[in-house]
């Protein structure tokens, strides 16, 4: 029988321990925190992977699939934006070219906005869910050197984020307003990445430096929120494209032991009324998780936290945001499915956005 000396005996102890850990994280569970209540929406379909942005029209559900390709397209590679029912079975694959990464429901046509290609050469493809026909758009050069990441859809008009910038410090745009013009995505600045704004925590006037504008959402008070997830930030945008534009900065963080500690987000939403769930995708779980509970608070935000990571709620104010789901790996794509009889869009709001924007 072989002896061995202490230090070493305690040194492989420990090396074992370690390891069993990690095999323990990395096969951890995702759990939700009471009353939160978790269950799986669905799993990546065969030869799928990295489901990120999500998208709700009716009682249909899309998720855009990245499959770790390249984010500026130059593998040449196609993704996959899949249609489920909202039970979670699958309807229809659809093939986009390019990284797929945003993804939105235009209210007007009711058809799909999926945006490729965040870091550079960006693509936009229309998805009529209807006849599962497709309408491919392009970009011209960008002002800002990069790609294009997420959109939003604001009454009549239509606004992207302008991704992954050349610059630091960032000149160029941050977020764009967008129309169609034959087959071309015309686009002109409507935040800078280097605008003045006001920080929410502390009430001081700042210069900001968007080094990371990436996904955007809509506030219950139609305000856009834009995530620059690398610098740990939302910015919130009142009166978008107006002169009555003004510009607000939030930092986000989460309390641990080591006291208040910042944190990269993805995706962003709102809760529009007490009745609904939350959807969210984890990119390295590869699957698309249901979030419950019996009434939420309207406007209350929530957020994907990737460098955390973990799905948590957001304090508006003090930028805090409060863990609800841990266990998970890559959280992205995240949204709230309003289930109340008020989810319904105006019609007559419709039919002027439809005469107004026949491009649309």
């Amino acid at each position: 029988m072989t002896t061995r000396s202490l230090p070493a005996v305690f040194f492989l102890c420990l090396t074992l321990s370690l390891i069993s850990l990690r095999s323990l994280a990395q096969t951890s569970t995702p759990t939700a925190i009471p009353p939160y209540k978790l269950s799986v929406f669905a799993k990546a379909p065969a030869g799928l992977s990295a489901p990120d942005s999500i998208a709700v029209l009716g009682d249909h559900v899309f998720v855009g699939y990245g499959d770790n390709h390249a984010p500026d397209g130059s593998d040449g590679l196609n993704s996959q934006v899949v249609e489920y029912r909202m039970d979670g079975t699958l309807v229809h694959i659809y093939t986009v070219p390019g990284h797929s990464d945003g993804l939105k429901v235009d209210p007007v046509t009711h058809k799909l906005w999926a945006l490729q290609n965040e870091d550079a050469n960006a693509n936009l493809v229309i998805i009529n869910p209807e006849s599962r026909g497709q309408t491919h758009y392009k970009f011209g050069p960008t002002l800002h050197g990069g790609g294009y990441d997420d959109i939003v859809f604001r009454g009549c008009e239509v606004f992207i984020s302008a991704s992954n910038p050349a610059n630091n410090p960032n000149t160029g745009p941050a977020i764009v307003k967008a129309h169609l013009e034959d087959h071309t995505v015309e686009v002109e600045p409507v935040l800078q990445g280097d605008a003045s704004a006001v920080d929410v925590r502390t009430d001081a006037s700042v210069r900001l430096n968007l080094l990371d504008p990436d996904s955007m959402t809509l506030d219950v008070l139609g305000n856009i929120v834009l995530d620059s997830q690398a610098d740990q930030e939302l910015i919130v945008l009142t009166h978008p494209g107006t002169a009555s534009q003004r510009v607000l900065r939030l930092p986000l963080s989460f309390r641990s032991g080591a006291g208040e500690t910042r944190v990269e987000t993805d995706d962003t939403a709102f809760a529009t009324s007490s009745e609904g769930f939350i959807l969210f995708a984890d990119k390295g779980l590869n699957t698309v998780y249901r979030l419950r509970k019996k009434a939420f608070a309207p406007g209350a935000a929530y957020t994907a936290a990737d460098g955390g990571p973990f799905v948590g709620s957001v304090d508006m104010t003090s930028g805090i945001i409060t863990p609800i789901v841990k266990g998970l790996s890559g959280p992205g794509g995240l949204v709230f499915v309003d289930t109340s009889r008020g989810a319904h869009v105006n019609d007559s709001d419709l039919r002027e956005c439809n005469n107004s924007m026949d491009a649309r």
